[in-house]
C-alpha cells in the first residue's frame, strides 16, 4: 500500500520537481555511501521518476508545433512538429 502511495506521489508532480528529486537521488547513489537495501530502494524510485519525466516530455513533445514559413520569410502558420528529424 505504501508502494501505491509513492506511485501516486511521483504521477502528481510537475517535471521539474521531479527531475530535481532524480538529480538528488542519481547524486546519492553516485557517491557510493548508501547502504545496499537503500541504494535499491532509491534506484527504484528513481526509475520511476525518470519513466514520469518521460511522460510528461512526450506529452509536451506532441503540443508542439513549428511555426511554416511563406516564401517571403514571414509566418504563414504551423504544422505538427517532426520529431523524426
Amino acid at each position: 500500500m505504501a508502494e501505491k502511495a509513492k506511485q501516486e506521489d511521483i504521477g502528481s508532480m510537475s517535471f521539474e520537481i521531479a527531475m530535481a528529486e532524480l538529480e538528488q537521488i542519481v547524486a546519492k547513489l553516485e557517491k557510493g555511501d548508501v547502504e545496499l537495501e537503500e541504494s535499491i530502494a532509491i534506484y527504484e524510485r528513481g526509475e520511476a521518476l525518470r519513466t514520469h519525466c518521460d511522460g510528461l516530455l512526450k506529452k509536451a513533445e506532441a503540443k508542439v508545433e513549428k511555426i511554416t514559413l511563406n516564401a517571403d520569410g514571414k509566418p504563414a502558420g504551423t504544422e505538427p512538429l517532426d520529431v523524426e528529424n
